[in-house]
């Protein structure tokens, strides 16, 4: 992956020229390194044009591997100066230009080189091989006529009634690849209640590579009486073939289905062609892409199928219209509910098990084998045959999504591999890496919007995870690719593959206990980011850091340290420092790790410590000036030592107790964006505790977490705080957390004046009270709402146009609660109640009723309703 080592090159080369711990020799030519930077920037741009063609990747992508190994030796040799000199007790390190001035002349030559070739591929329009693999790598989607279709039928019978009932319109099914879209479009096209509608019926499939002659060709021989013109068609040009659509449509009532659109100009192109547009035309599309979706009058996104469907899905395809043996239903339903309710997992694994043996003891098996094989040993992934054959054979249909990301974009995507399959990212965690790995050139927004990026391209999904299939893909494609290593057993440690990684992901602990992994792994020195991502591990085990002095991403969260890995401090390089530990941090890697970003302690044990016990960090943290991430649970920032005492870049400051929320220590902490606050009560401590009282400082403040670990609310009737004065809240704050504070509602107002607070958070009682009326004017811009334990009974709003723009409403464990406003329909997309009141969740069932009936199918508001009283 070219791109992203070109943002790693980078990201070193700028550090070199603005570290005031790096010492250019005085005869080296500072000219150097402004030409390199320059180099790269422009690599850059050149590898990015590829994100506007669609041409054959097969050789740009071999390309691209050169590229990125000239890249990383070239990146080698210029830390290896750095490296050999942090085994010195060094304060200042000291580079010679002069002795990689070769190197580097060398690298640019072949740069220039490669560019060359790279842009000729690019340019070339010829693909006849890679469109030959394509078709051979059509999915089962694709081929079936879509008569056969088992479940969405709800959104079937609601897009067949549009079709039939407007008078025109242009509608787009949206879903991620292998969800169904084709297969539904076809029943609709082939459905004779539909067609009887229409005096002329066409399908056709754009792809990635759309060619709009092509697609002429395909609607001149669907609507054409004359199949004998066929060979006649092809002589013609471009715009006579336009016209004779045209003149072949005109006037007549049409349904044109467009699959798989992968482009918004390819489509706007296209519908240019077609006569009466905005009259009588309907056009069906699908499309895996968001932004494409967009253009439809009427958007649906597809659903992905339930146990039932998933079931009776599979079901039909490996016994047809025979029945199931009621032997193999219980493991048939559990393999059903594997596939994730992805239609072309569960047709590609039931054509597998078609050809198997279909007895009780071979189902039982893939039924109750664990596809989570990452933290197995490898005798024990043979026996995953079944899903990981599916998804072999699933890669080429999927692919595409993936190599048709703009190059910015991809490695992000392919790094959420590292994270265990199924498992839930933590946002902060995720966006928190891709910075530190250089993926995004600026900071938390462009990570945001990169992830909305992978979201509308329908690769992820917004919970932060990943489809099984997906993940697959981003592993089989990191290792093809050298992104990252991936070690599940002992066979991976000690295998060939591992050498020359610059990235590591360990996946079961225990391998750094056993000397042949733990050799394998200390002897390649290239390593920049070692990711320890499996289960986590109460037992300390050993882990060769010393051996790893180009470290820059240490993320060691699932690792128990009993005692502080000395060999930290002199990671020099270090971006990013993650791991679990009780005791004190050394002063010495304040001051050592100057290039600390990124710093996340977390206890093994989390033992109340009341105010008065809390410990301090060493007074050196204060010479971090790079540092944008603090999170050291059970410590806080002690207070600054002189006038000169300042955190430039903290971002985000987590896990703190009010004592860091001085007006010593806020003043200096003057880009703040995030601040995590815990309190933890003694038990015969009565002084009211405010650590709002100094946040009017903190002027670019978004998030703000403030929580009491220990609260007495439920003993007593008394709030924990005094009331919060509005004054007190930045303005600009965005997203608002609150928990066990024991408010009474009335006060509610001050935070729904809050004009940009998009996201409220209450949690523990946080307010108590049996009533709450939200007034007229109350959260103008409020998206989403989440309550959680509560005593709350009585909830009702002032007017029905109330809290405007909330999308998102979680309620739990809200057992008085009797009612929920209906008027928040007007805008809910999104509703999740969990252990809740009977009448609430009535009241929820009513709420998405009422706006069926007012919306139709248009914008379905999704309800979640889950109850421990009914497991």
């Amino acid at each position: 992956m070219a791109y992203a080592a070109a943002l790693s090159l980078k990201l070193i080369v700028d550090r070199l020229s603005k570290s005031s711990h790096i010492s250019i020799v005085q005869n080296s030519s500072p000219g150097i390194i402004k030409s390199l930077y320059d180099d790269v920037c422009h690599l850059q741009k050149v590898l990015k044009k590829l994100d506007s063609t669609t041409i054959n990747r097969k050789t740009v992508n071999a390309l691209d591997a050169e590229i990125r190994e000239a890249i990383c030796k070239l990146e080698d040799s210029i830390e290896s100066h750095l490296k050999n000199q942090s085994e010195e007790e060094k304060e200042i390190f000291s580079i010679d230009l002069e002795k990689l001035n070769q190197q580097i002349d060398s690298f640019t030559q072949t740069m220039r080189e490669k560019e060359k070739e790279y842009l000729l591929e690019i340019q070339t329009d010829l693909v006849k091989e890679e469109e030959e693999e394509e078709e051979a790598a059509e999915s089962e989607e694709e081929k079936n006529d879509g008569k056969n279709m088992v479940g969405l039928s709800d959104q079937y019978t609601k897009i067949k009634d549009q079709l039939i009932t407007l008078p025109k319109g242009l509608y787009s099914l949206l879903g991620m690849a292998g969800i169904g879209k084709t297969t539904l479009a076809k029943k609709l096209f082939h459905d004779s209640s539909v067609s009887v509608h229409f005096d002329k019926c066409v399908f056709v499939t754009l792809g990635p590579k759309y060619q709009y002659r092509r697609v002429l060709l395909d609607i001149l021989k669907q609507v054409s009486s004359d199949t004998e013109q066929s060979s006649y068609y092809e002589t013609l040009s471009d715009e006579y073939l336009k016209r004779m659509v045209q003149r072949s449509l005109k006037c007549r009532k049409y349904l044109i289905v467009l699959d798989d659109v992968w482009r918004r100009e390819h489509l706007d192109h296209l519908v240019d062609s077609f006569p009466n547009y905005y009259h009588v035309a309907h056009i069906l599309l699908t499309t895996r892409l968001r932004e494409v979706a967009r253009v439809g009058e009427w958007r649906y996104e597809i659903r992905l199928l339930d146990k039932n469907e998933s079931w009776e899905l599979l079901r039909r395809k490996v016994f047809d219209e025979m029945t199931c043996p009621p032997q193999l239903e219980k493991d048939g339903k559990k393999i059903a509910e594997k596939c994730e309710g992805l239609a072309l997992t569960i047709v590609t694994v039931a054509k597998i098990l078609s050809k198997s043996k279909q007895t009780t003891e071979s189902w039982n098996k893939v039924s109750e084998q664990t596809t989570d094989y990452w933290n197995k040993v490898a005798t024990d992934e043979k026996q995953n045959f079944v899903f990981v054959d599916a998804y072999d054979q699933m890669y080429k249909v999927l692919y595409p999504s993936y190599d048709y990301l703009d190059q910015c974009f991809r490695p992000c995507f392919l790094y959420m591999g590292v994270f265990p399959k199924k498992c839930l990212i933590p946002r902060s965690k995720l966006f928190n890496l891709w910075i530190a790995e250089g993926f995004l050139e600026s900071e938390y927004y462009s990570a945001n919007r990169f992830f909305e990026n992978l979201v509308s391209n329908s690769l992820v999904v917004e919970t932060f995870n990943l489809h099984s299939p997906f993940w697959y893909l981003c592993n089989k494609e990191a290792a093809k690719n050298k992104f990252f290593y991936a070690l599940n057993s002992l066979a991976d440690g000690v295998a060939l593959g591992i050498k020359q990684q610059r990235r590591l992901c360990i996946r079961n602990n225990i391998l750094f206990g056993i000397k042949e992994v733990y050799d394998s792994i200390a002897s390649i020195s290239e390593v920049r980011s070692l990711l320890c991502t499996g289960p986590y591990h109460q037992y300390q085990v050993p882990i060769c850091l010393e051996d790893l002095r180009l470290l820059r991403i240490l993320d060691a969260l699932t690792i128990r340290f009993y005692e502080f890995p000395k060999e930290v401090v002199n990671l020099v390089q270090l971006i990013y420092l993650s791991l679990t530990y009780d005791g004190k941090i050394p002063p010495s890697l304040y001051t050592k790790l100057w290039n600390l970003e990124y710093l996340i302690v977390q206890p093994h044990l989390r033992i109340i410590n009341f105010a008065e016990n809390t410990s301090q960090l060493p007074i050196e943290i204060w010479a971090m000036e790079k540092l944008k991430h603090l999170q050291v649970m059970g410590s806080d920032i002690p207070h600054p030592h002189s006038e000169t005492s300042l955190l430039p870049n903290l971002l985000t400051l987590l896990d703190v107790s009010p004592q860091s929320c001085s007006k010593d220590i806020l003043e200096r902490t003057p880009e703040l964006q995030e601040l995590g606050v815990r309190i933890e009560l003694a038990p015969d401590n009565d002084e009211p505790l405010s650590p709002f009282e100094h946040l009017s400082h903190l002027r670019k403040l978004l998030t703000l977490e403030c929580i009491i670990v220990n609260p007495k609310i439920m003993l007593s009737k008394d709030v924990v705080t005094p009331p919060i004065p509005i004054s007190i809240f930045p303005s600009g704050l965005l997203e608002l957390t609150l928990s066990g504070f024991g408010y009474p509602w009335e006060e509610m107002s001050k935070i729904a004046s809050l004009p940009r607070l998009i996201r409220l958070k209450l949690q523990c009682f946080a307010f108590r009270g049996p009533k709450w009326e939200v007034r007229q004017h109350d959260f103008p811009h409020l998206e989403l709402l989440l309550i959680e334990d509560t005593d709350l009974v009585h909830w009702t709003v002032q007017t029905e146009y109330t809290v405007p723009m909330l999308h998102s409403l979680y309620l739990k464990h809200c057992y008085m609660l009797e009612e929920i406003p209906t008027e928040f329909g007007r805008s809910l997309k999104k509703m999740e109640l969990v252990d809740c009141n009977p009448r609430a969740q009535s009241c929820a069932r009513k709420i998405k009723e009422d706006e069926e009936k007012r919306c139709g199918v248009f914008f379905p508001l999704e309800l979640t309703i889950q109850s421990s009283c009914d497991d």
